[in-house]
C-alpha cells in the first residue's frame, strides 16, 4: 500500500510542474474567472481530466511510440507555437479597448468543459510533458496494473484541481477588489 500512496503522493507534486506553465490553459483561466467567478479552474480541469484519461487509454492502445518520433514534437511545436502568437496578436490588438468586466453573466461564453480539453491540446507544453514525465510515470505505474495508473492518474489530477482551483479562486473572489480597488490598471485598460 506504501507504493500506491507513493505515486499518489509523487505524482501530485509534479503536476505542478505541467500545471503551473503559463499557456493557453492559465491565459483562459484567469481571463474567464474574472467573467465567471472561481468555479473556472474547477470545471476545465474536468474538461482536462477527460482529454488525460482518453490519452492514458490511447497510450495503452499504442499511441507511446509516436511520442518518440521527432516529428511529432516538430509538428505539436509549430502549431503550439502558431497558437501562442496567433492569441498573443489578438491580445495586443484588443489592447487599445480592453476593459475588464466583472459584472459579466456568468453562463456567457465558451463551454468551460470543452475548454479544458482545447486549451490542453492547445498548449504545446502540454504534449511534451506527456511526452517525456507523463509517460514515463505511467511506465512506471503500470507495472503495478490498474490501480497503480489510478493512483497515478488522481494524484495528478489532484495536482491540477488544486493549482487551477486557487489561481481560479484568487481571481474570481478578488474581482471585488478591481470593482473597488481600482480605478485603471494601465493607460489601455479600464475597469468597468
Amino acid at each position: 500500500m506504501l507504493v500506491y500512496f507513493t505515486i499518489f503522493t509523487t505524482s501530485f507534486v509534479i503536476a505542478f510542474s505541467g500545471a503551473m506553465m503559463p499557456g493557453p490553459f492559465m491565459t483562459m483561466t484567469i481571463g474567464e474567472s474574472v467573467r465567471r467567478g472561481p468555479w473556472v479552474g474547477p470545471k476545465m480541469i474536468v474538461g482536462h481530466a477527460i482529454l488525460e484519461i482518453a490519452l492514458l487509454c490511447a497510450l495503452f492502445f499504442g499511441l507511446a511510440p509516436l511520442f518518440e518520433k521527432d516529428i511529432f514534437f516538430i509538428v505539436i511545436a509549430l502549431a503550439g507555437g502558431a497558437i501562442m502568437i496567433w492569441m498573443a496578436q489578438s491580445m495586443f490588438r484588443s489592447l487599445s479597448t480592453l476593459k475588464i468586466n466583472t459584472a459579466a453573466k456568468s453562463n456567457s461564453g465558451m463551454n468551460l468543459y470543452i475548454a479544458g480539453i482545447l486549451m490542453s491540446l492547445a498548449n504545446p507544453y502540454w504534449i511534451i510533458w506527456w511526452a517525456t514525465i507523463g509517460l514515463a510515470y505511467v511506465l512506471h505505474s503500470q507495472k503495478l496494473g490498474f490501480l497503480g495508473i489510478a493512483f497515478f492518474f488522481f494524484g495528478h489530477i489532484l495536482g491540477d484541481l488544486v493549482w487551477y482551483s486557487a489561481i481560479s479562486i484568487a481571481v474570481g473572489k478578488g474581482r471585488k477588489f478591481f470593482r473597488t480597488g481600482f480605478t485603471s490598471l494601465n493607460p489601455y485598460v479600464s475597469v468597468k
